[in-house]
């Protein structure tokens, strides 16, 4: 059966955790688990302390809302620790704290097809000639949206690499910003710095300024929490993800999109995005780069709107995810034309992408489109609720070949969600 009825959905996903990503792009199929630290929940909080206490261990933070906690144990003891604690009555469940990677595959409004195809082609500052038309249907209607709303007032949280603050075309459209990574603020930048640039690439395709220079964000109207969950390698954890997935609520995001996953299920992952819907918040993943049908989580739960990846012609992106059971929709992820850090980053070293701005692969590309449809459809619904706009989001999809089979509903279409 289909994850969730219509009426209810959102999705996520760009950097997992529990899965390993040896390269952004390509999902190793083993578990990481991050060494000297688990994740620990209690049915009796009083009772914490002397469970601990019996097997060397102490009581460490909360992570978010979700009632777990993080404790530090011995490297190389985190299985046998995991075993041991989850025998225990006063133990509800004990598991790894797993590395969290981007998911990502790879590189001006003309060159959005995703917003709209107008069959042209265009040459980056590399020399590198993209094609931007396509199928004309292929793109999701986002200027007819616009004529309905740009989505203001609508804050979206990124929960990925943190949003660079030297590319005025999106950094002026951060309203906050933290850090829930393993890479320390530098001296004098802000908190949520981008290095890695997977982030800025996110944030831009969500709410790039519509001004005469730079890229188009599918929702121009809305505002951005930047929550660096990824570090400046591209690498996070389940308890950094619950935490900016609880600061994300606190802050009063509307949608959150989460271009990351892992490979396996975290039950305090699972809690934290529960709690975030139960707030009313709309939640989108990306499904990931494998180009198979394994699941990854956040994606995979109930409460999240999990997103492939398509081409300028409709057609699933061949490395795309896929799975009509858990994968919801799709949207463009191929050439996808984004901001990127003015100052040198990962992404830039490792794949030659330029500064500024250039092209990405992937369905962490994807996974913002929908989450800014959905950020539209929340401007545009008088009395909605994360119920309704992901049940608009869904039902409206266009019903593209492979809907059914690569995903449940269609490519995302802006304007039937707004209007």
């Amino acid at each position: 059966m289909k994850k969730m009825l219509i009426a209810g959905f959102t999705a996520a996903i760009m950097g997992f955790g529990a899965l390993n990503l040896a390269a952004a792009g390509n999902a190793a199929t083993d578990s990481s688990p991050i060494s000297g630290q688990i994740m620990v929940k209690f049915r009796d909080a009083g009772a914490a302390p002397g469970v601990l206490r019996k097997h060397g261990l102490s009581e460490g933070p909360s992570i978010g809302s979700t009632g777990a906690h993080l404790i530090k144990v011995p490297p190389g003891k985190e299985s046998q620790l995991i075993g041991a604690l989850g025998r225990s009555p006063a133990v509800e469940y004990a598991e790894p704290d797993e590395l969290v990677t981007a998911a990502t595959a790879d590189e001006y409004f003309p060159r959005q097809y995703a917003l709209q195809n107008d069959g042209q082609s265009f040459t980056n500052t590399k020399g590198d000639i993209f094609v931007a038309g396509g199928t004309k249907d292929a793109d999701v209607d986002a200027v007819e949206a616009w004529n309905v709303t740009t989505g203001s007032g609508i804050k979206v949280a990124v929960l990925d690499s943190g949003v660079a603050s030297d590319n005025p075309d999106i950094a002026s459209k951060v309203v906050a910003r933290a850090n829930f990574s393993s890479s320390a603020t530098k001296t004098g930048d802000p908190i949520a710095e981008d290095y890695y640039g997977h982030g800025t690439h996110v944030a831009g395709i969500v709410a790039a300024t519509h001004n005469t220079t730079g890229v188009a964000g599918v929702c121009p109207g809305c505002t951005i929490l930047a929550g660096k969950v990824l570090n400046d390698s591209g690498v996070s954890s389940t308890s950094g993800i619950a935490n900016g997935i609880n600061w994300a609520v606190s802050n009063g995001a509307k949608v959150i999109n989460m271009s990351i996953g892992q490979r396996t299920s975290s039950r305090t992952l699972e809690t934290a995005v529960k709690n975030a819907w139960n707030a009313g918040v709309v939640i989108v993943a990306a499904a990931g780069n494998g180009g198979n049908q394994s699941k990854i989580y956040p994606g995979a739960y109930a409460n999240v709107i999990a997103v492939a990846a398509t081409d300028n012609t409709d057609a699933k992106a061949s490395f795309s995810t896929y799975g009509a059971s858990w994968v919801d929709v799709a949207a463009p992820g191929v050439n996808v034309y984004s901001t990127f850090p003015n100052h040198t980053f990962v992404l830039g070293t490792q794949n030659n992408r330029s500064q500024g701005y250039d092209v990405g692969n992937g369905t962490s590309m994807s996974s913002p489109i929908v989450a800014a449809t959905a950020a539209l459809a929340w401007s545009s619904q008088p009395g909605a609720t994360n119920t309704s706009v992901r049940a608009k989001v869904e039902s409206t999809a266009d019903k593209i070949s492979g809907t059914g089979t690569y995903w449940a509903y269609g490519r995302v279409n802006a304007y039937n969600a707004v209007r």
